[in-house]
């Protein structure tokens, strides 16, 4: 589903944006749901996922003799 909502914007970066979407023939519209969706990607990769970070403090209270002893 999608969703119409109104923002504003540095002129120089929308001007690039443009340019970008002329380019490559692609609506400007496009180009900048591409934009949010990798920006959204990349901080969803920033920071570990909460079960990930259960996961490994499980692990280091239960193996850290064990991960003691590989470090050596």
């Amino acid at each position: 589903m999608r969703e119409k909502f109104a923002t504003q914007v540095d002129s120089d970066l929308l001007a690039e944006i443009r340019k970008i979407a002329k380019d490559e023939g692609r609506q400007l519209q496009s180009v900048i749901e591409d934009a949010l969706r990798a920006h959204v990607e990349e901080r969803s990769k920033a920071k570990p996922r909460r079960h990930v970070m259960e996961a490994y403090r499980t692990s280091l209270s239960r193996y850290d003799a064990l991960y003691e002893k590989l470090a050596k």
